[in-house]
């Protein structure tokens, strides 16, 4: 696209100089808040060993120790092992007839759980995660999936209208207060409704500043600032296992990841508002002084009358997705609309295969990234694996890209996410090692294949509906987000479904891509009129 209006004076301002370059920085640290907030329960969840509370037998035998109480009080099951999910039915014996006849009748536990008292408070002892309540981990990751999405719907067309600033401001303040609040929460349906918050404001906060940022950067380096807060992304999950490591304590861990957030206020003075946006509110006065500001400190010189071209129009959705800039010109082309992704036959191939490439992508994602806990490695070193690898997987997407097109690289990628998966569910538990490398290995593909769906997505689609189509599919993929972890409550009947079904899904995406044209060296299309 040739560059016109605000994107004329944004060349003259420089597309990467040092004022770029430090608000790219700037906006880095908020990333590393999204890693944590996304991933950090894994950590508060640990397996840890319990029985049911069968305090009641102290009232007859107070003098018994802890080993004749459970032995007294609690079946075994085939290997000898006490039950954890039954005790014996109460009764008003004397503590000779107990011992004496033994206790038959049984019944789940209905006084609560006893846990190890050396083991750190985690949200499974203080909220009794276990038995018929354990299925609401997986549902209260559902429920933060929700706020991402809940969150870009909200503050997506909120920074459009207020602006960006404002926004960040507001997101910066939510996410801190209910992150902070929830290492304070006395239920844990309190706590979910606290995670759905932080979600939505984490979905504000990353979306609102990689949009400020893409708009004040150039075209041909606005790539490189994406792919530097992917990369930031990868060294949060990093980061999150070193911390989740040093404190076992989970009200202390949560404080720990959020309270940071709160020194963004220090330096959100110095982040400047959007010139695009305000342009595009008329308010030229203020982008006149923005612009001013970032030409010198990049030592650099706006012709007089550029500051009276046309603006642009933008567009963010998902909070670590695809932005793209529309550049309005005195002569638009007729602009097009959702319909036109399903009216037109080869617009509506695209938009299905595309919006079930980016479905599937972000269920194999999330279903590898959310269940760290079962492969069987150390949990910590899993997930600083899981982090270190998106890196290369990031940075390779790009040479992929170039040397074997657009097509190929997502169809293989997703293909091999699919294929990893489906072979772990044949890996016996007792090889825990070679489980995790394979879950490694998928997580590097299912990386880089999100990677290359930003940009295989926005070249297929034609210019007058590629900001419609970015929100359909980043949607199709928030929505894979909210039913990954209920997919893991079908481990309860075999545990191999949730690794089929991850695995199988990727594998129709990834067949199916192979229906798509190639777009690598072509010229992007700016109407619906044809196909490629």
């Amino acid at each position: 696209l040739p560059m016109s209006g605000i994107g004329e004076i944004l060349k003259a301002v420089g597309d990467f100089g040092l004022f770029q370059k430090w608000l790219v920085l700037l906006t880095l640290f908020p990333c590393l808040g999204v890693a944590f907030h996304q991933f950090c329960q894994l950590f508060m969840v640990p397996h840890v060993p319990h029985h049911c509370d069968t305090s009641w037998i102290r009232a007859v035998g107070p003098n018994l120790t802890e080993e004749e109480q459970l032995n007294l009080t609690l079946p075994r099951d085939a290997d000898g092992v006490y039950e954890q999910r039954s005790m014996y039915s109460p009764v008003d014996w004397d503590l000779v007839s107990i011992v004496a006849y033994g206790l038959n009748s049984t019944e789940k536990c209905s006084n609560g759980w006893v846990y190890p008292s050396a083991q750190p408070p985690s949200l499974l002892t203080e909220f009794d995660l276990v038995c018929d309540r354990k299925n609401l981990n997986d549902i209260s990751q559902s429920i933060y999936m929700l706020g991402l999405f809940l969150g870009s719907m909200i503050f997506g067309p909120l920074s459009d209208r207020i602006g960006r600033r404002p926004v960040i401001l507001i997101s910066v303040f939510l996410q801190g207060l209910f992150g902070v609040g929830i290492a304070f929460v006395p239920h844990f349906y309190v706590y979910m409704a606290f995670r759905c918050v932080v979600g939505a404001s984490v979905s504000g906060i990353t979306m609102t500043i990689l949009a400020l940022a893409t708009e004040w950067v150039g075209v041909s380096s606005r790539p490189k600032a994406v792919l530097i807060s992917h990369c930031c992304f990868a060294i949060g999950q990093m980061f999150l296992a070193g911390l989740s490591y040093g404190i076992r304590n989970w009200r202390l861990l949560e404080i720990a990841g959020s309270a940071p957030i709160f020194a963004f206020f220090f330096y959100i003075r110095v982040l400047p508002e959007s010139a695009r946006w305000l342009v595009t509110k008329g308010r030229i006065e203020e982008a006149r002084k923005v612009l001013q500001k970032a030409a010198s400190i990049n030592k650099r010189t706006i012709p007089p009358g550029l500051l009276e071209q046309p603006g642009v129009s933008f567009a963010c959705f998902d909070s670590l997705a695809f932005c793209i800039l529309k550049l309005k010109p005195e002569t638009q082309t007729k602009s097009g609309s959702t319909l036109d992704l399903f009216r037109k036959k080869h617009l509506q191939k695209v938009t299905l295969i595309m919006s079930c490439a980016w479905f599937v992508n972000s269920l194999v994602y999330y279903g590898l990234s959310l269940n760290v806990t079962n492969f069987g490695l150390d949990i910590y070193l899993t997930q600083l694996a899981f982090g270190a690898v998106e890196i290369p997987a990031r940075v390779g997407c790009i040479f992929m890209l170039q040397w074997f097109g657009r097509k190929k690289t997502q169809a293989v990628l997703l293909l091999l996410s699919g294929l990893v998966c489906l072979i772990i569910t044949g890996i016996p538990e007792d090889q825990p090692v070679v489980t995790t490398v394979l879950a490694i290995i998928g997580k590097f593909t299912a990386s880089a294949s999100f990677s290359t769906s930003y940009v295989y997505s926005a070249e297929l689609f034609p210019t007058v509906v590629r900001q419609t189509r970015v929100g359909l599919c980043p949607m199709a993929a928030r929505v894979a987000g909210i039913i990954a972890p209920l997919i893991h409550l079908l481990g309860q009947y075999h545990r191999a479904i949730p690794m089929a079904i991850f695995g199988s899904a990727p594998v129709v995406g990834g067949l199916l891509c192979v229906l798509l044209p190639e777009t690598r060296g072509t010229d992007l299309v700016d109407n619906t009129g044809g196909g490629r």
